[in-house]
């Protein structure tokens, strides 16, 4: 797969992922904050599966094979669902998204830097510190006061 084609996917995840702390905050009006997130992973979930049973190619059986660490993404995941549904309806989902984004790349710097995770380490320079700063600085621009 080319990096163009990479790229567009993750842009049009970017936009889903922009869309879903709105539509969650909306569905939470109607049942609640908690439940709402629920519900999203619940979806997500039955979604997956899914795909897994119809396009699947590895095994479900590998997670007896997973260090504990490695099964925390779902709860990471959880976590910022939910924080998202309760922040957008207050702060609005441009300033939600802005700091998300700004707190992902600070991160993602991070990870890059120090290979974490097993990955090939990216080293930090001045120029990928700059473009963290400057999305920092966007991110701030985008909370309303």
């Amino acid at each position: 797969m080319s990096h163009f084609v990479l790229f567009a996917l993750m842009f049009a995840g970017g936009m889903a992922v922009a869309l879903q702390p709105s539509i969650n905050a909306r569905l939470a009006q109607k049942v609640g904050f908690l439940e709402s997130s629920c519900i999203s992973f619940a979806v997500g979930t039955l979604a997956l599966l899914a795909v897994v049973l119809v396009t699947g190619r590895g095994s479900l059986k590998g997670i007896y094979d997973a260090v504990w660490w490695e099964l925390t993404g779902g709860f990471l995941g959880a976590m910022f669902v939910t924080l998202t549904i309760v922040a957008v309806p207050r702060i609005g989902t441009a300033a939600a998204m802005g700091a998300t984004i700004a707190a992902q790349l600070t991160t993602g710097l991070i990870l890059d830097h120090y290979g974490w995770f097993g990955f090939k380490g990216i080293p930090f320079d001045l120029r990928r510190m700059a473009g963290v700063l400057l999305l920092m600085l966007g991110a701030l621009l985008l909370f309303k006061r």
